[in-house]
């Protein structure tokens, strides 16, 4: 076997043959449309590299039994911090892009028409995977426009989001695992302190720790619903219950690795959203109040654009987020009882 090349195994002749301007295919030397592809081109690769991390969390994720001090909930926290260190090189990238001034894009932005990054198939994979709903899409009719002339996907690619919207994603298997959480189960709590009267006395303590300023019977309504009856989010009012455990007692080393796999989840979230956030602000300056190359119009007095509309609206672990309206001042915590604390040592099944 012959030795191994840089060049070869990079396979560098077809990476750097890729960047096809369309400005020269009419004439036109716009210089910046070189750093526009790039930008877009690495962006699509560490999307799919952000894909292979969700796709090995996901597999963890699905097995009926995870053990945590089999280093698997350990593995799953590193992976999503690799997700969030490579979101945050995908904001730093758009610090490049706006070297590019709005006159620069001028001088190519025609060209490309119909095309758009809402057509980017993997960042559209990436959000199913972490478990964006289809129908909670903000403007979800955009994303049945099938025909690159019109702006939207090719039919494979439909078909290709549409199908990764039905199968398991980060968000479904996190409320199983949440769910399948042993802290709150009565054979681990002694007959004097069980969880309903945990419960109880978590919810006297939350509605004291209220100031004057907020209405109590509202917040003790919305307790009960979060952790007693219906849920919050998309999540059951059990994995709502070992949610806020997991944080509340995060201190202790038997929750410090579960903390960070929740915290990882919020992070993604919020790096999404800056990520969204920037992109808005970028086009803003780019382009005004004109309608982009895909066809979208910016926001106007009376109706949310679809980059405002989605940084509202397409957060994924909100439930997560929302969690610490529930929190009270740790001097305040309930004690775990001892015999708790010994039986889970290290093991969440």
């Amino acid at each position: 076997m012959p030795n191994l090349y840089y060049n070869d195994y990079l396979q560098l002749d077809k990476i750097l043959d890729s960047q096809q301007p369309e400005s020269e295919k009419h004439g036109v030397h716009a210089h910046d449309e070189m750093l526009f592809i790039i930008i877009h081109q690495t962006y699509e690769l560490w999307f799919k590299q952000i894909r292979y991390e969700l796709d090995a969390v996901i597999k963890i994720m699905k097995q009926g039994k995870i053990d945590d001090s089999s280093g698997e909930i350990g593995l799953v926290v590193r992976r999503l911090d690799r997700v969030n260190e490579i979101w945050k090189l995908c904001i730093a990238q758009i610090d490049v892009l706006e070297t590019m001034t709005s006159q620069d894009f001028l001088e190519f932005r025609n060209f490309l028409t119909p095309a758009s990054g809402f057509q980017s198939v993997q960042f559209k994979l990436i959000e199913a995977q972490l478990g964006l709903e289809g129908e909670k899409r903000h403007k979800k009719e955009y994303y049945k426009r099938q025909g690159e002339d019109e702006g939207g996907f090719c039919p494979f690619h439909f078909e290709q989001i549409n199908a990764a919207e039905k199968v398991d994603n980060v968000k479904t298997l996190l409320q199983t695992w949440l769910e399948r959480m042993p802290f709150l189960l009565k054979n681990h709590w002694t007959e004097r302190q069980n969880p309903s009267s945990f419960w109880h006395n978590y919810r006297e303590l939350f509605l004291n720790s209220l100031n004057e300023k907020e209405d109590k019977t509202a917040r003790l309504a919305e307790f009960n619903e979060v952790f007693e009856t219906k849920g919050g989010g998309n999540f059951s009012a059990s994995a709502m219950r070992s949610a806020l455990f997991i944080q509340l007692y995060r201190d202790y080393p038997i929750f410090q690795l579960p903390h960070q796999f929740l915290m990882k989840l919020v992070d993604i979230d919020e790096n999404i959203s800056i990520w969204r956030y920037r992109h808005l602000m970028m086009v803003s300056r780019m382009i005004g109040m004109r309608v982009g190359t895909g066809g979208f119009n910016k926001s106007g007095k009376n109706e949310e654009g679809y980059l405002e509309g989605s940084l509202k609206h397409h957060k994924m672990f909100s439930e997560l987020t929302d969690l610490a309206t529930y929190f009270i001042e740790r001097r305040n915590l309930p004690p775990i009882p001892v015999r708790l604390q010994k039986e889970l040592g290290f093991k969440y099944h």
